[in-house]
């Protein structure tokens, strides 16, 4: 497959889920169609929003490939319904809350998985405030091994990029997991099926983030969500690392507190 896609033009399916999302769907969205890299396959599937967020995707027409939208069981539904029918090689989910750094991210990403052997890839990204005027959080990753994840370190799913025939032959998002699905994915993706995957390391993130994700909205969410992740690992067969929660809380911490955040990169 390496050598197939370095003679032809990729084409990258990425994949953008949303529920009454009318306040942001408009900076994803053309963060996506403003790429320089132009062989994009752009899939929007919302829930059955109640506000604009439908009427606002539809005023983007053929700029968006595949627009679904219905009642669903989720978030992770969604990904997987738009994972189903992707048609790139490789496949990328950006939420609706997010948005690409620059209209050069794609265009960066193909040219890794052309010139590395590589089945994934994933790199930084940055959480912002509401407003979009300050950093809140830098999640910077590294090139991660085992004993990381057994630390608590994983990368941010919306960094993620994968070839789609990873997903056909490990399958896609378990929906048992109402908030932890991506970590788990990832999981059984680069921990326990060890794909051929790269640390992106660029001076920019590749993803903007707005705060107040599902995981991390309240202390529910938060509680839950590190129910979810000891959980991906017994249903792995895996023993969970005795500090795993604490060592994803310190990284997280970290993100916080030890890198600037001072202004937008």
């Amino acid at each position: 497959m390496f050598f197939i896609l370095l003679r032809r033009n990729i084409k990258i399916s990425i994949i953008t889920p949303s529920l009454n999302s009318e306040k942001y769907i408009r900076d994803c969205i053309d963060s996506v169609i403003s790429q320089t890299y132009k062989n994009i396959e752009y899939i929007v599937v919302d829930g059955n929003s109640s506000d604009n967020t439908q009427s606002i995707v539809k005023t983007y027409g053929k700029k968006i490939a595949t627009f679904i939208s219905e009642n669903d069981n989720g978030i992770f539904d969604a990904m997987n319904k738009g994972i189903k029918n992707a048609t790139g090689d490789i496949i990328a989910i950006l939420n609706s809350d997010d948005y690409y750094y620059d209209n050069k991210v794609i265009e960066n990403i193909v040219s890794e998985f052309k010139n590395n052997d590589i089945s994934g890839l994933y790199g930084d990204l940055i959480i912002i405030s509401e407003d979009k005027k300050r950093i809140i959080r830098n999640w910077r990753s590294k090139k991660l091994n085992k004993k990381d994840w057994e630390k608590g370190l994983h990368p941010a799913h919306p960094t993620f990029f994968v070839k789609k025939e990873v997903y056909e032959k490990f399958g896609v998002f378990d929906e048992k997991y109402r908030i932890a699905a991506d970590y788990e994915l990832m999981l059984r993706f680069l921990y326990i099926k060890k794909i051929k995957s790269k640390y992106f390391k660029n001076k920019a993130p590749l993803v903007v983030m707005r705060a107040g994700g599902n995981s991390n909205k309240d202390i529910k969410a938060i509680i839950k969500s590190n129910k979810e992740v000891i959980e991906s690992w017994k249903d792995n067969n895996l023993n969970p690392p005795k500090f795993l929660v604490v060592g994803k809380l310190y990284s997280k911490i970290k993100q916080f507190f030890f890198f600037p955040k001072k202004k937008l990169w």
